[in-house]
């Protein structure tokens, strides 16, 4: 497959050279256009990988089999709209991040819409990038032109497994935004690892209970939701999350695409939910501190085609 990974930050790089491993054509695209971009990466193994691989080819592009789209949420519309209109008609999009609302913020597009979410944990160490935990993604339809595409699913299985289509993902996605809603926020605030949260169950609970509520009024199961996310900062006790990994480097995190996700649909509905509003409100004055800190420096900036 030819294949076009926008965005080569950790979970970028990770795919891009699982993919190049398995002998598809990839190319990495940048925000500011290159020739080249540059993959390191330490397997779960322990095994260095370093590639060099083509980047911003619009010729590529526009014979491009799938775009797999690996930035944080509040990149993905403004990057991901300057290629659409390069990419052929058929040409899967697949949306890989945190959070959710981005289909929401692209609108309807011709290219077939795939949402995903994984749990492949990856971090930044010096020039290299750790595949610090292996994980599983979860790929469905997002738009009405995406159909069956669990042929994609497949041939993403032999790179990076473990990978699951699903006709219908909106269970999964609401199920992966609660334990975003309960474990990156709070991480935050106790500035401590995932498992460090056994220490605050009411808190961990408190906040289920309220995502629960506005998954009951959408009409989907919950019965299970605490044991899902407990179950998570179990598995992954070890791992800091995106999110104070974000805060810590004093990056803009995806708290608007989690948080602000949920609380806009319980608003919708009715539905108060003060202690997910409350860490909100606390992850946004920590990035406004931060923002007045920076001089200059925000990674927002205009994506380009190439030339």
């Amino acid at each position: 497959m030819n294949i076009t990974v926008l965005g080569c930050g950790a979970l970028g790089q990770i795919w891009l050279a699982a993919l190049h491993d398995r002998q598809h054509q990839v190319q990495g695209w940048l925000r500011v256009p290159h020739a080249h971009c540059r993959v390191a990466v330490r397997t779960l193994s322990g095994q260095p990988l370093h590639y060099t691989l083509p980047a911003n080819d619009p010729q590529r592009l526009a014979h491009c089999d799938l775009l797999l789209v690996t930035l944080k949420a509040w990149q993905v519309a403004s990057a991901t709209v300057h290629l659409l209109p390069h990419l052929p008609p058929d040409c899967p999009v697949l949306l890989l991040h945190n959070g959710l609302g981005t289909r929401e913020e692209l609108g309807e597009i011709r290219q077939p819409l795939l949402q995903g979410f994984t749990t492949h944990a990856a971090r930044r160490s010096g020039q290299q990038v750790e595949h610090v935990a292996a994980g599983m993604t979860h790929i469905g339809p997002a738009n009405a032109r995406c159909g069956d595409h669990s042929a994609l699913a497949a041939a993403l299985q032999q790179a990076l497994p473990d990978v699951a289509w699903h006709n219908d993902i909106t269970h999964s996605a609401w199920q992966k935004l609660a334990v975003n809603c309960a474990i990156n926020p709070l991480t935050v605030e106790y500035d401590c690892t995932n498992g460090a949260l056994a220490n605050y169950p009411e808190r961990v609970n408190a906040l289920c209970d309220e995502v629960a509520e506005v998954m009951a009024r959408e009409g989907l199961p919950v019965d299970d939701l605490r044991a899902t996310v407990w179950a998570v900062i179990a598995a992954t006790a070890e791992n800091t999350s995106s999110m104070l990994q974000d805060i810590r480097a004093r990056r803009r995190t995806e708290i608007d695409y989690i948080t602000g996700y949920l609380l806009r649909a319980a608003r919708r509905m009715g539905i108060a939910t003060p202690e997910n509003s409350r860490l909100y409100e606390r992850i946004k004055r920590k990035e406004q501190y931060h923002e007045q800190q920076r001089s200059g420096t925000d990674l927002s900036g205009t994506w380009h085609r190439g030339n």
